[in-house]
């Protein structure tokens, strides 16, 4: 996130570089979208930030689990072409759960 706050500062000096008034209409707008800008970077580096911790989270969990498995199952192999996720048809549509219901119960709209 280093390369965002490079251009920032690339962006100030070109500004300052090019006499830009902070009390001009011009330099308030700038001053505003390179505050806007950097507050963008600053949510952006603390999302990676965030993210690297969960990841952290998530390896330790992954050892835990794999610890957790090899307890219970020891040697074990189990044949994982063995289960077919299409084997379990769920319904999610619940349209068609109305009308079944309604059906089952007599009630029937004309």
């Amino acid at each position: 996130m280093d390369f965002l706050y490079e251009k920032i500062s690339y962006l100030r000096g070109l500004a300052d570089g090019l006499d830009v008034k902070a009390d001009t209409r011009e330099g308030k707008l700038f001053n505003a979208l390179m505050d806007v800008i950097e507050e963008i970077a600053d949510g952006m580096s603390d999302i990676v930030e965030e993210q690297d911790e969960v990841n952290e989270y998530l390896d330790l969990l992954d050892e835990d689990l794999s610890t957790v498995e090899e307890e219970l199952f020891g040697d074990i192999e189990i044949d994982e072409d063995e289960y077919d996720d299409d084997d379990y048809d769920f319904d999610f549509d619940d349209e068609d759960d109305e009308d079944d219901i309604e059906d089952n119960l007599g009630f029937k709209e004309d």
